[in-house]
């Protein structure tokens, strides 16, 4: 199969003599029915014990700082521990914005409402491609899939798929940044791990788009995901990540990872009440320090194998936890943040199935931002290039059914089948010959021809063809334009917190 060109990865419009369908994947709008896996009692009673964890257990907060703000709202804090009342529960949820926009080079995004946005996989340690196997991941990998991410409209925003792990952890920031400025227009991530890398981070945002502090926090450019530890703890470099993101204005997602039967209850429900808790003390911290700081509800319960303790996804179990997740996340006015995860250790069958029940699990979920959905595989501990590829195949598909609808006299086609009549084909008819370029979604991975073309092309599987379109992708890959002025800033900037010594992590 010839693989098609950057245009038509992109979507856009080809010349007039040979028309595509000019789809928008860049601002899509679900349209798909809301699932609702509870009832409304159900998920009122889940929010009201999650409550009483709050007020009655407790969070342990790690951070001291966080501690003293949140005292200073009427928590009650005992040594870690700080138990919330329901007052101040509510305040937070009533301070926070249902819906908001993400501001960067490539225009805005919505979030919130019926929006959604597809994220690629974020944090694999590991790279895998069928070449070259599992490997440790580099800075070579890491912008790779930057790159990738950039290409596909059907990506939204840039995620760390593969930490680059050649490069000391002090200064690992510094060139994850370069790259993902340089490399993308996109929305971007940035990870919490301590005041001075989030400080360096920011201030290469604001180089590279020409922002002065008050102009970079009066709006969102940027996110970060905040996992609580489970079960109940806020640790240090979490709580700062929420104190630094809500004080400058950007977007946190609160996502607890709620494993259900091992950091949280066996039962789907108590997860959720777990879950939910330690959501609402996370967000509690942000709307007390910043109200009205953009906050997203991440969900990501799931279970594991109870005969090794291994994670699973794409389960039953995690469908309904989506469907949950949306449930609660609607009631507390949130927009929310779900995956498209698997546990398959290789870009085969298991790893699609997996993937695309997460996938509906979240989008029947009304979920907002899916991250993990483009690359992940082992659980989150690799990034696979040839799955990123399969999986743009699926979020195309998905995103194909976000369209709505045409409908005209035409689409109707009265005149197609008074002209055929019975019997016949319509593969002449004027109605076809008029729509055909346009008519349907064509594929970017799968192969149509029949059993004797395609074994006469090689006889070669999604993944052997996956791994030649990324492949595709990089040779051809241009990056947006960026001014030299800037480039040279930031670079500037680099080389000068190189030579201070970068920003340990905080553990």
């Amino acid at each position: 199969m010839e693989a098609p060109t950057r245009a038509r990865r992109r979507r856009t419009r080809a010349p007039a003599e040979a028309p595509t369908r000019a789809v928008d994947y860049r601002h899509l709008t679900s349209s798909l029915p809301l699932a609702e896996g509870y009832s409304e009692d159900q998920i009122a009673e889940i929010h009201v014990t999650a409550l009483t964890v709050l007020q009655e257990l407790g969070v342990r907060v790690n951070h001291a700082g966080a501690r003293e703000i949140l005292a200073r709202a009427g928590a009650a804090v005992s040594d870690s521990q700080v138990r919330f009342g329901r007052e101040i529960v509510e305040a937070a949820i009533a301070s926070s914005p249902p819906e908001f926009t993400v501001t960067s080079g490539c225009g805005t995004l919505h979030i919130g409402g019926r929006s959604t946005q597809f994220l690629p996989a974020g944090g694999p340690p590991y790279a895998m491609d069928t070449a070259r196997g599992k490997r440790t991941g580099t800075l070579e990998d890491f912008r790779n899939f930057v790159r990738l991410s950039q290409t596909f409209d059907v990506i939204h925003m840039t995620a760390p798929s593969v930490e680059p792990q050649d490069i000391p952890p002090k200064l690992r920031h510094l060139r994850m940044m370069r790259s993902l400025m340089l490399d993308s227009d996109k929305p971007t991530f940035i990870y919490s791990r301590g005041a001075g890398q989030v400080a360096d981070s920011f201030e290469i945002l604001r180089l590279r788009y020409g922002l002065d502090e008050d102009a970079f926090s009066a709006r969102p450019h940027t996110y970060t995901v905040i996992n609580t530890n489970s079960p109940l703890i806020l640790d240090v470099p979490m709580c700062q990540g929420l104190i630094d993101f809500a004080a400058a204005g950007q977007m946190c997602i609160i996502t607890p990872f709620t494993l259900s039967g091992a950091m949280a209850p066996v039962t789907i429900p108590g997860a959720l009440v777990q879950q939910h808790a330690e959501m609402l003390a996370g967000l509690v911290l942000t709307q007390t320090v910043r109200p009205g700081a953009p906050v997203v509800y991440g969900g990501f319960t799931s279970n594991v194998d109870m005969k090794s303790g291994s994670p699973a996804f794409g389960t039953p179990e995690y469908v309904r936890a989506c469907w949950g997740t949306g449930q609660l996340a609607r009631l507390a006015g949130l927009p929310w943040r779900s995956s498209a995860s698997c546990a398959a250790n290789t870009p085969d069958a298991q790893s699609i199935w997996e993937t695309q029940m997460a996938l509906w699990g979240a989008l029947t979920g009304g979920a907002n931002i899916v991250i993990h959905a483009a690359g992940w595989l082992e659980g989150g501990l690799s990034a696979s290039y040839e799955k990123f590829i399969l999986d743009i195949e699926q979020l195309q598909h998905m995103a194909e059914l976000m369209q709505p609808v045409p409908w005209d006299e035409g689409e109707l086609a009265m005149d197609a089948l008074r002209e055929i009549g019975s019997g016949g084909h319509f593969f002449g008819a004027r109605h076809t010959m008029a729509r055909y370029r346009t008519a349907f979604y064509a594929p970017y991975v799968s192969d149509w021809s029949n059993y004797q073309q395609w074994q006469a092309a090689g006889g070669r599987d999604a993944t052997e063809r996956a791994h030649d379109l990324w492949q595709q992708v990089l040779a051809e890959f241009r990056p947006p334009a960026v001014d030299p002025g800037v480039v040279e800033a930031i670079d500037a900037f680099i080389a000068r917190r190189v030579e201070e010594g970068g920003a340990d992590p905080v553990t």
